[in-house]
């Protein structure tokens, strides 16, 4: 029997033996990755997409809540496991709403770093490798992929923090033929994720099948996966068309030339790195890069045909969100191949590249969410102007309170996108800036989304007679004004009057 190269053995072991798992000093440096990771990102738990993800949590938790206009959050609770998740911990650990989310948050990134390290224990020889993964995958998290305003892992808990891992074991299982832990994973994530579900569903059958021909008929059922819901879609209103508009990363030919950039440099590099892997003797590496560079121009082609006008009513598959994974992988195979080939155990280009990246990243933070504490813990006292009226509203209203606000009130100085209802746990009226996402994603509610915000045009300036209209119309009894809002106020009562924001009844 001919010996085996040293290149040879490796590849053998690579591919026949499952991903080393952790022993407890690794399982404590990964413990101590993530913290870095949470202290370099910040947490903002009521920013963003929590809007519409938090307010499902909490009516699963007090179904008194939110008893008007829930639909704009409802509509995605239906469609995961995730609101359920979430809120079934809160009632089994009896941990306070705001720490269990800061719980899923740290879990989430920690399992994501564990993901990586086994990946990358599958693609290079090193344990210092593994590391390089690990370090570049936390200081990147927050880095924004391409155009589609996606970041690695956001700075709040979503069902995209708990499927990004999860496709991460998915990707580890499958190049260890571990088949059923594999569609165990894939199970997992099309509860939570439905979308990213199939990314990763794909992108495995996608490895498969170049690995070996004994797969055919898994990348035709991951493909089928994107065809599936394709005559599920609703025909395309005028109000659908609004929404859509406001929202341009749905349509790859609308984006900015560096966001082309943003496609095309990761696969260059892909490429290259291809042929380290080959040269090296890396054949799982280079499967994976070569599978990646297959899968994202597929969803490139995918996404170009989806621009045409008359398939519109597809563009909320958001199909170029498959750069989310891709940026993942690269980043695990970049910072192997650093660790590996130029930082090695030189502790001093080690923090020549990971200090000034992660300080840079700080400072992207502290400049996106100047308003706020970097990392809002559960309980704090906020320096947030209007967290703290929000806060006021959630203790000192009662919970069939129905409010109207300035359709663009997250586009406020300082305000930070955060989530109205996410945080004073009260209806409103539908806002220009994340309901119109919600729509983006069921076309049924346009409608209605498009009648609110008319209603609410010409906020600035509204009397007190327009808000009487309004109550008469939606039903709404409570308004939140800001500075630059009407002077209507002087004519309504306001219990709340602090920091330029005043709450307000509306008679």
């Amino acid at each position: 029997m001919a010996r085996l190269t040293a290149p040879e053995v490796l590849v053998q072991e690579s591919l026949s033996s499952p991903a080393k798992k952790p022993a407890a000093r690794e399982f404590s440096f990964l413990l101590l990755a993530a913290v870095a990771a949470m202290l370099v990102h910040g947490y903002h738990p009521y920013v963003e997409d929590a809007e519409i993800y938090v307010p499902g949590i909490k009516r699963l938790l007090h179904p008194s809540l939110y008893p008007h206009n829930s639909q704009f959050f409802t509509s995605h609770a239906g469609m995961t496991l995730f609101p359920r998740l979430i809120a079934d911990s809160v009632r089994l650990t009896h941990l306070p709403f705001g720490w269990a989310l800061f719980c899923w948050q740290f879990f989430s990134i920690f399992l994501l770093l564990l993901g990586c390290w086994r990946l990358a224990g599958l693609c290079f020889p090193s344990e210092r490798a593994r590391w390089g993964a690990v370090a570049l995958v936390g200081s990147l998290l927050t880095i924004p992929v391409a155009g589609t305003a996606l970041y690695i892992m956001d700075q709040y808990v979503t069902p995209r923090a708990l499927s990004t891992p999860a496709i991460v074991f998915l990707i580890v299982n499958s190049v260890e033929r571990k088949f059923l832990r594999a569609g165990l994973w894939a199970v997992l994530i099309a509860l939570i994720h439905p979308l990213m579900a199939v990314f990763g569903i794909i992108f495995c059958g996608v490895v498969m099948v170049r690995e070996s021909n004994v797969c055919p008929l898994l990348s035709r059922a991951a493909a089928a996966c994107l065809l599936l819901p394709m005559g599920l879609f609703p025909r395309v209103t005028d109000a659908y068309t609004i929404s859509l508009n406001r929202h341009s990363y749905f349509f790859v030919t609308r984006w900015e030339w560096y966001e082309w950039v943003g496609i095309f440099a990761p696969l260059a590099i892909l490429w290259w790195f291809q042929q380290i892997a080959r040269s090296r003797g890396w054949r799982t590496l280079g499967i994976l890069c070569q599978a990646l560079i297959a899968f994202q121009l597929f969803f490139l082609i995918v996404s170009l045909v989806l621009c045409l006008p008359v398939l519109a009513n597809f563009s909320e598959l958001q199909t170029m969100r498959s750069l989310h994974l891709l940026y993942v992988l690269l980043f695990v195979f970049a910072g192997g191949l650093l660790a590996e080939f130029a930082l090695k155990k030189s502790v001093l280009r080690w923090c020549a590249l990971f200090i000034p990246l992660c300080a840079g990243m700080l400072y992207a933070q502290l400049q996106l969410f100047p308003g706020s504490a970097h990392i809002e813990w559960p309980g704090a006292n906020s320096r947030n102007a209007w967290v703290n009226a929000f806060l006021w509203i959630r203790n000192n209203t009662p919970n069939d309170a129905y409010f109207v606000l300035d359709p663009r009130y997250m586009k406020a100085p300082e305000e930070d996108v955060q989530g109205f209802r996410a945080i004073a746990e009260r209806s409103s009226l539908a806002d220009e800036v994340k309901d119109s996402g919600a729509v983006s994603m069921f076309p049924a509610m346009a409608g209605t989304w498009q009648g609110q915000v008319q209603a609410l045009q010409g906020w600035r300036n509204f009397q007190a007679a327009d808000f009487e209209r309004l109550r008469q119309q939606f039903g709404v009894d409570w308004v939140l004004l800001d500075q630059q809002s009407t002077n209507a106020y002087r004519r309504l009562d306001c219990p709340y009057d602090r920091d330029n924001l005043r709450v307000c009844r509306i008679p």
